[in-house]
């Protein structure tokens, strides 16, 4: 990606934190490089992240889902970072010529003084907003990891967290149903990933290579 283009959004980077306010980060991602993909960030005390930290594991998704490509960008869903803070995400696709996603620009809102606010106001007149909490946990969501072996690691355990048995239980149709689960979320596409997931689920590299080769 011409640096020249980039540089362009680098400047509304700068722009967005201005006009919304310490309490949003803004984040560019160049999806070209997975492992170093922030090249501009304002406000990444939200979050903990900085220019040359890593993709997200939604980002992964997304590259990994073309449907999720064909939209233009995507909105409103819930992210979470590094301490459990919750954010309200959106995600602006920049596509060449070629209609190809090559960068990310991320808006991200720190909602942890919104919800003090909103507990707050709920013990008072004895409203429980769960309901509609739990709903969206069912979307759209996304973690923020500050380098990329903290993504394939939050990536497999969320995955492995999510089965009802520990790896060294697990059969090989199991395996393979976790390991098909994290090739569409992207961590297939990141270097030494094979090992990591190898590692996690008490496998070798080879019958995770099996496992992708025979869906």
């Amino acid at each position: 990606m011409e640096k020249s283009f980039l540089s362009r959004y680098k400047l509304l980077v700068e722009f967005l934190a201005e006009v919304l306010g310490e309490n949003c980060e803004i984040v560019l991602h160049d999806v070209n490089d997975y492992e170093n993909s922030i090249v501009a960030i304002e406000n990444g005390h939200i979050s903990g992240r900085k220019v040359g930290d890593s993709l997200t594991d939604l980002a992964l998704n997304v590259l990994k889902d073309q449907e999720k490509l064909e939209n233009d960008y995507l909105t409103n869903y819930t992210g979470k970072t590094y301490n459990d803070k919750k954010l309200r995400s959106s995600t602006f696709f920049i596509k060449n010529e070629e209609n190809e996603v090559t960068a990310m620009l991320c808006v991200n809102v720190d909602l942890s003084k919104f919800i003090e606010a909103r507990d707050l106001l709920n013990s008072i007149i004895g409203v429980d907003d769960n309901i509609n909490e739990a709903k969206q946990e069912e979307d759209l969501s996304e973690n923020f990891t500050s380098s990329i072996e903290e993504l394939i690691d939050s990536i497999i355990e969320s995955s492995i967290g999510n089965a009802s048995i520990p790896p060294k239980r697990m059969t090989a149709d199991e395996k393979k149903a976790i390991t098909n689960k994290l090739d569409e979320k992207g961590v297939f596409l990141l270097k030494n990933s094979v090992s990591k997931v190898a590692n996690k689920l008490e496998t070798s590299e080879a019958t995770i290579y099996r496992y992708l080769n025979h869906k």
